[in-house]
């Protein structure tokens, strides 16, 4: 029998919680109901209290009801069912969970549910669902549901949105495909644009013919820090950073940027990598009105990935801002690290042909490199595009090399 837990504040969203249970035993599972409220009482009982999960979050109800606040209880609500979600996972004692809330229920959720590992199903029913969900979702595979109504009372409506919400959850609980068990030789994290897809389509059929699978992020700020959150998670054994857009939109604040850790974690875990910079000689700026160029780039070489999309080519000093994050977010990598310079363009934007071709950049770029990069790392730079085939195959190559020796 599968165990769905279910996260809610039992104080205000017992009853709705209570009808989740029921579907989630329809079906032929169990409920295990978790409570995250902390100023008032519940109608149902939980299977953890609202005691018990603020102190293993390390306070006590007393404590929060001295002069109570949502700013003081959230802490220790987030901190104590985070543990105890996480036992509960470990010990393989729940095979989903289903949060439901509204905009406060479903920030206080969000950390909780983005500490369990990628493939722990996770149902989050939320009325702020139709807007923004990155700062909910974060990295991680959580699947939120708009509650289009108020979470606030059983109705013809809401009945059937909590009975769908808690089949989704239950129904994934019967999946038994595992992230951890691969019969490859190993899993390869790659990073990929869609100026590079050329060459990250040939990359996978290379490492797939020599044993290897190889998960694809798409490199706009989430997938790369993704990509090296499965790197923690033991998940991925090898890296082809074939991707550097994040690096470059991070050093000026546009849409593809990445977390401040990005290019570092393969490096401290050891494992080892072959890195490209493709993409990251120019950047993508969203506008507002579309086919605009923003104010301080009109004296940039430039194109349009769409009508919101503003494609600039970087110049001189700006790849050198690039190139010596890259250096920096280097540091500390191992001897496993190769660096392989495409010198005829990085993306199809700036190969011969594309919108952003400049020789004297690609140039200036490889120089700015060269200089930034540390000498431990393995520098290489091959007279071909990032997408050539020839460019894929050696990097393919080396990489395989480098975990096989």
């Amino acid at each position: 029998m599968k165990t769905v837990a279910i996260l809610a504040t039992l104080d205000t969203k017992a009853a709705e919680a209570d009808f989740m249970r029921k579907e989630i035993e329809r079906l032929g599972g169990r409920a295990y109901i978790i409570d995250l409220s902390v100023v008032g009482d519940s109608e149902i009982p939980a299977d953890v209290s609202k005691e018990e999960v603020i102190v293993a979050g390390g306070s006590t109800l007393a404590e929060l009801l001295d002069n109570p606040s949502r700013e003081k209880a959230n802490p220790s609500i987030v901190a104590g069912a985070t543990k105890i979600l996480l036992d509960l996972q470990l010990a393989g004692k729940i095979q989903a969970v289903v949060t439901l809330g509204g905009t406060q229920g479903t920030s206080t959720c969000a950390p909780i549910l983005q500490a369990l590992p990628y493939g722990f199903p996770k149902v989050m029913l939320s009325t702020a669902a139709s807007g923004d969900v990155g700062p909910f979702v974060g990295i991680k595979d959580i699947t939120m549901m708009f509650a289009v109504s108020d979470i606030l009372g059983l109705n013809v409506f809401s009945r059937k949105i909590l009975a769908n919400a808690a089949a989704s959850a239950w129904g994934m609980a019967q999946v038994e495909q595992c992230i951890t068990k691969s019969e490859a030789k190993g899993v390869i994290g790659m990073s990929n644009l869609g100026v590079l897809t050329k060459g990250a389509m040939h990359a996978i059929e290379l490492f797939e013919k020599a044993g290897y699978e190889v998960i694809t992020f798409h490199a706009i700020g989430a997938g790369g820090d993704a990509m090296e959150q499965m790197m923690k998670e033991g998940i991925i054994t090898a890296v082809f950073d074939y991707a550097m857009g994040e690096i470059a939109d991070g050093c000026f604040d546009a849409l593809r940027a990445s977390g401040p850790d990005r290019l570092t974690v393969a490096g401290k875990l050891g494992l080892p990598q072959v890195i490209c910079p493709g993409g990251s000689e120019h950047l993508g700026l969203l506008v507002s009105e579309p086919s605009k160029i923003p104010d301080g780039w009109e004296n940039h070489q430039i194109t349009w990935h769409t009508p919101y999309v503003f494609v600039p080519r970087l110049n001189a000093q700006e790849q050198a801002k690039v190139a010596n994050t890259i250096g920096d977010r280097l540091q500390s990598s191992t001897e496993k690290t190769a660096f392989i310079m495409p010198l005829k363009g990085v993306s199809s934007y700036s190969a011969k042909g594309g919108e952003l071709y400049n020789t004297d950049l690609d140039a200036a770029y490889w120089d700015a490199l060269q200089n930034a990069l540390p000498n431990h790392v393995e520098v290489e730079a091959l007279d071909l595009a990032a997408e050539d085939s020839a460019f894929v195959d050696h990097a393919v190559n080396k990489l395989i090399s480098m975990i096989e020796d």
